[in-house]
């Protein structure tokens, strides 16, 4: 067994124009005030990282990980969320998701799609510089609008679905395999990652690549009313990245999964600070550290209801709480002995 390391925090959502949340150095020493031994990069935040920069330059690695640990943090993982989500879009969400391209890759998805692409193999150069062996994204969706089969899916639709999320996939996934760097895909509603089954399905698309792996974040679960605790049996394994995020489903007369397109405060579905949903975070904890997962838990803050500020506050002390130190002895260690071949045939009667 192995103890998770924490607490960290996911940057992203609390980046913002105001000091100390527009700087690196700044977002280092509120974390590191609030008690985070970690931190989580978006790459996309250039006041952050250049990645491009970080995938090239060794030097510039050397010091921006030493930037980080003036403050007593470590530098967890690098995130392309963002970039991997435009690996593949479907046609219907290119408005939408150009929002997440630099302006002279909008309406042009052919360029922005090779843009995305390129910015995934910074990545995995950056996270070797860096000493990293882990990296998060999205998986990006062709299929996702076909969720509900109405009007039905045509024959082998699915298949070429995901043989084309492989075919795009499988370059960057080889330039991770020669950095010696997992890809922990976020199983997340609206990619076409986003239970076991689509896991799978992708899996079988890429031959099983090694690099394929998960990024466990149980909120999404609780949002399909999937088993979030099971999901970790089954696929334990390949859990690489943790984020630590609560949700809660209260289904009504009125509204259910699908949330009447409601903003996420009027939802059924919606996600909570951790402690304050539906996730049993002690089980969580027990299964990753019983199974070995060699994580860290990562706070994510989402919530409908708690201010950011309270919420990074909190959270430093919820993950600590949650934070098992995994045993190296059984507790019925002194009422053992030493092997005797003939004690144990006498025990057993032969």
């Amino acid at each position: 067994m192995k103890t998770i390391k924490g607490p960290a925090v996911f940057l992203a959502q609390f980046m913002d124009d105001k000091e100390p949340f527009n700087s690196l150095d700044g977002l280092c020493k509120w974390a590191a005030n609030l008690g985070y031994k970690g931190i989580q990069i978006p790459t996309w935040e250039t006041r952050l990282i250049d990645l491009e920069k970080a995938a090239e330059s060794k030097t510039y690695c050397e010091e921006l990980k030493g930037k980080v640990a003036s403050y007593g943090l470590e530098i967890t993982e690098l995130s392309s969320h963002l970039q991997g989500q435009l690996v593949a879009v479907h046609p219907a969400y290119d408005l939408m998701f150009d929002n997440f391209a630099p302006e002279e890759y909008k309406n042009n998805p052919k360029k922005r799609t090779d843009w995305a692409i390129k910015q995934l193999k910074f990545a995995a150069r950056a996270s070797r510089n860096l000493g990293l062996d882990v990296h998060g994204t999205f998986s990006g969706s062709f299929l996702w609008h076909t969720a509900h089969p109405w009007p039905q899916r045509p024959d082998g639709l699915v298949e070429m679905g995901f043989a084309e999320l492989a075919k795009r996939w499988m370059p960057i996934l080889n330039e991770f395999d020669a950095q010696g760097v997992d890809v922990c895909y976020e199983i997340h509603p609206g990619e076409d990652l986003h239970d076991g089954v689509t896991f799978e399905r992708f899996l079988e698309a890429t031959n099983h690549h090694k690099r394929v792996n998960i990024l466990y974040d149980p909120s999404h679960f609780v949002l399909q009313q999937l088993d979030y605790i099971k999901y970790i049996d089954h696929y334990h394994d390949y859990i690489k990245m943790f984020h630590v995020k609560d949700a809660e489903f209260n289904p009504t007369g009125k509204k259910g999964m699908f949330g009447g397109y409601g903003d996420w405060r009027d939802r059924a579905g919606r996600y909570r600070h951790p402690g304050d949903g539906q996730v049993d975070f002690k089980t969580v904890f027990s299964k990753l550290t019983e199974y070995g997962c060699d994580v860290w838990a990562v706070l994510e803050w989402e919530c409908c209801i708690k201010s950011p500020e309270q919420g990074a506050k909190e959270g430093a002390v919820f993950i600590q709480n949650n934070i098992i130190e995994a045993t190296q002895k059984r507790f019925d260690d002194f009422a053992g002995s030493e092997i005797d071949e003939n004690k144990l045939k006498k025990i057993l009667g032969i």
